[in-house]
């Protein structure tokens, strides 16, 4: 009998896992795909919404400050990569100064203090970021915002829970929950699980498990949306997160360095029927394109490296959902943005939850809040790196580009969670991720796997089980193509 059993191994279960760990606890996870971050966790602007993002008076709100303030202490602990840039939400006329006095009267009620948020005007605005169009009038400068790697988090978050106790099951889709009198039976494709409360964490699934239990109050409307991703380094021609004023839609196209260098743009927003469609588009990238030059005009197309799309659970209610709907079953429900700024606190407030309910909650003296990181920032040489390629020891250079090590991908094969794809470690290590996009280290990657795992390589596929349907690519060639 587990006392919490937490369904969805995303960034929000993965960090209500990683707070719950803390206690003294028996904690099962129960994730469908092969991986940890395989749903909107992976593919997101990694963006560290500033306070005043969410509307006031929300849960969003609420959670998106105070998520915010946690993560400098965490990612210390964690070693996932976070880096406060700032951000300015600029604007073109009148109407978009008079939106932007309403995020900051927003963002001080939300909590966020004077001399983290200001309006300003063209000629500080271009002097600050010297790359915006020429045409921008005002814009509010948040100082509160940060950039992330989304799945990294979410990885090093699942790896110290587990590190902490929690049982990790992967390719276990939950498939139905029976009720019983003081404890509920989750059943999966793997087995039967009893458990005394259910964490309902599944993103655009969350609606499905919720109904199991009789719960249909509310609905998931699965809204996608597309990126561009451009060469590593490029992400310099920008210092902050770009934003333009928000509409009805959401927060609109961005252009935000990432926290790996890189410059990305994006994403769109249209509902979609297919809750696991990740294809991208000619038409709406030529839209993201064309809309992100409003803010930046001269980004250079020849740059483009990739292009992606993700799937956000949005809520028919309008505002997260997190509660006890039912005796001992919790929904944590349609966290679209900023769900991953809101994530600490959201896993702050589901202890809460079940403290109240009743669940002893005794704390533990040997947890350990350390997680070392697996990637180690390399300053080599184009020569030093080609000597390091062919060598048969630990050191040996298997991604060029991003100058990934074959210890490091060993490592991120021994952190406790069960690895079997070319992808998993592309999200740990950052190999295949660079300019050849895997071409020259796949292979590589691949045979180390097989040689850590003592398996034929030809057992290693490039995307694990559960992952989601392999996406539709356009030819980025297309818009390359276009020039400058």
């Amino acid at each position: 009998m587990y006392d919490v059993t937490i369904i969805g191994a995303g960034v929000v279960g993965c960090a209500i896992a990683r707070e719950l760990s803390k206690y003294d606890l028996k904690i099962l996870q129960l994730e469908k795909s092969d991986d940890v971050s395989n749903g909107a966790s992976k593919a997101n602007s990694g963006i560290v919404h500033g306070g005043y993002a969410a509307k006031y008076g929300t849960l969003k709100g609420k959670l998106c400050f105070e998520g915010n303030r946690l993560y400098e202490k965490l990612n210390e602990e964690l070693n996932f990569g976070y880096k406060k840039t700032g951000a300015l939400v600029i604007g073109f006329d009148e109407k978009d100064e008079e939106n932007i006095k309403k995020l900051y009267e927003n963002g001080i009620k939300n909590g966020v203090s004077e001399n983290e948020m200001r309006i300003i005007y063209k000629d500080e605005i271009l002097e600050i970021e010297p790359n915006i169009s020429r045409d921008v009038k005002v814009a509010l400068l948040a100082e509160d915002v940060g950039i992330t790697s989304p799945y990294e988090m979410t990885i090093a978050l699942a790896e110290n829970a587990v590190k902490n106790g929690v049982e990790l099951k992967l390719e276990n889709e939950v498939l139905n929950i029976n009720e019983n009198t003081d404890y509920y039976t989750v059943i999966t494709n793997k087995g039967e699980y009893k458990t005394k409360y259910v964490i309902n964490a599944a993103g655009v699934f969350s609606d499905k498990i919720s109904r199991m239990v009789g719960i249909d109050n509310f609905y998931i409307k699965p809204r996608k949306g597309q990126y561009i991703i451009f060469h590593k380094g490029y992400g310099k021609i920008i210092n902050r997160v770009i934003f333009q004023t928000p509409t009805e839609k959401g927060k609109g196209i961005l252009v935000t360095p990432t926290y790996h260098g890189n410059l990305m743009i994006g994403p769109n927003a249209d509902e979609v029927s297919e809750k696991e469609d990740l294809s991208t588009d000619v038409e709406t990238l030529k839209y993201i394109i064309s809309t992100a030059r409003k803010s930046v005009p001269n980004i250079d197309l020849r740059k483009i490296l990739t292009s992606f799309s993700g799937i956000r659970p949005t809520p028919s209610t309008g505002d997260f959902i997190i509660e006890e709907s039912k005796e001992r079953f919790i929904n944590v429900a349609g966290i679209e943005s900023p769900g991953l700024t809101s994530s600490p606190a959201i896993a702050k407030m589901v202890f809460n939850i079940l403290k109240n309910s009743g669940l002893k909650m005794i704390k533990k003296t040997d947890f350990d809040p350390y997680r070392p990181p697996i990637i180690i920032k390399k300053n080599l040489s184009y020569k030093e790196v080609n000597k390091l390629l062919n060598i048969n020891t630990p050191d040996q250079i298997i991604c060029r580009c991003e100058m990934v090590s074959k210890k490091e991908i060993i490592d991120a094969l021994n952190r406790g969670i069960p690895v079997k794809s070319i992808d998993a470690i592309k999200r740990r290590t950052r190999a295949g991720m660079g300019f050849c996009q895997g071409e020259f280290c796949g292979p590589r990657v691949r045979k180390v796997i097989a040689e850590t795992l003592n398996i034929p390589e030809d057992e290693v596929p490039q995307r694990g089980k559960g992952s989601g349907i392999i996406p539709k690519k356009v030819n980025l060639n297309y818009f390359k193509n276009l020039g400058i």
